[in-house]
């Protein structure tokens, strides 16, 4: 994917990449050693019981980019159901015993309910539609989040999670880190109903690969140590 296109879905664009970690003392030791640069403050997310950190990606083709650190809260009560990018899959908890992984991207919509009803025209579940929100010291982030019952990727992590901001963005009162995002892949077996959705979302797909091939995601980030490619863990 080079570029977001806006077509059906005006304001569709890609607005943040998803890095689990078993803790969020690990995950900022990984930044440090493997980006070169510590994310800043986030906060936690009372709906799922997880808790963040965060620093902007941003580019040309992804103005408002950023980079989340997720893991979950061990301060928090159980959610009552599953966590969203899949954090409750016992597979993914095991990969995050060797180290943060590459799990989601999240695309930005202005009109979340068309965007989830463009998605299920392709076959696509994209969950429901929750409210969500976390305090920062700018105020309190609110946004509309679409997650399945499961709490699974779409597609493995291909397909987007859809996302749809309130008056505040974060990446608005991020300072520039020194990463920057030059790329992000896509792969699927399932061509024809996720080159279509994404098509409907307004979101080129010119780096989507029609095949089965691992991983389903993987990006390339410019850093202060390089060029770093990462893969999302299946």
């Amino acid at each position: 994917m080079n570029d977001t296109a806006m077509h059906s879905i005006p304001g569709a664009a890609l607005d943040h990449l998803v890095v689990a970690a078993r803790t969020l003392g690990e995950g900022v030791a990984w930044c440090a050693a493997t980006l070169g640069v510590r994310p800043e403050a986030g906060g936690r997310h009372a709906l799922m019981s997880t808790h963040n950190r965060v620093f902007g990606i941003a580019s040309a083709a992804h103005p408002r980019a950023y980079l989340e650190l997720i893991a979950i809260d061990p301060e928090a009560p159980p959610p009552g159901r599953a966590r969203w990018f899949g954090l409750d899959d016992p597979r993914l908890q095991a990969a995050l015993g060797r180290g943060p992984q590459l799990v989601a991207w999240v695309a930005r919509v202005a009109d979340l309910d068309a965007a989830r009803a463009s998605l299920a025209a392709h076959g696509i579940d994209a969950g429901r539609v929750l409210p969500a929100s976390r305090m920062t010291p700018q105020g309190e982030l609110r946004w509309r989040i679409a997650v399945r019952d499961d709490g699974a990727r779409l597609y493995g992590g291909a397909a987007p999670t859809l996302i749809e901001w309130g008056a505040m963005h974060p990446a608005d009162a991020l300072a520039p880190s020194g990463v920057t995002l030059a790329g992000l892949t896509l792969r699927s077996p399932s061509a024809s109903p996720l080159r279509g959705a994404l098509e409907a979302l307004g979101i080129e797909s010119a780096r989507f690969t029609a095949d089965a091939g691992r991983p389903a995601l993987g990006i390339e980030l410019d850093t202060p140590r390089g060029r770093v490619r990462l893969d999302a863990s299946d």
